[in-house]
């Protein structure tokens, strides 16, 4: 049965992003060769969004990163070098906002407000 879920990224800079997941989010990880990095990802839920028109298109899978204290961590993460792109918003299900990372893209970080 089911035991576990493998998210990816795709990235036109790899490297750094493994980095960037490694030293700024501090996500542990194991080396499987050749500095490809398997991170060991923490605690997760799946949500099923609907798609409304084109956008975003069925088959669009998305990751998104999830804390206690949205204010503290994106504090913590701007004294990392993190770079955020836009102001803590209330979305309804929680406290969103989104973060740069390297490959050109971005990727939320928000704070639920339901139960976990």
């Amino acid at each position: 049965m089911i035991r576990g879920m493998h998210a990816m990224f795709y990235s036109s800079d790899a490297g750094a992003l493994r980095t960037f997941l490694r030293d700024k989010l501090g996500l542990k990880g194991t080396d499987v060769g050749g500095g490809w990095l398997i991170f060991d990802a923490p605690e997760a839920d799946l949500g099923v969004h609907p798609t409304e028109g084109a956008n975003p298109p069925s088959g669009t899978a998305d990751i998104s990163f999830y804390c206690d204290d949205i204010r503290q961590t994106v504090a913590e993460l701007q004294g990392k070098g993190v770079e955020f792109t836009q102001d803590v918003e209330d979305h309804g299900y929680g406290f969103v906002t989104h973060f740069k990372v390297p490959g050109g893209f971005q990727v939320q970080l928000y704070q639920p407000k339901y139960g976990k």
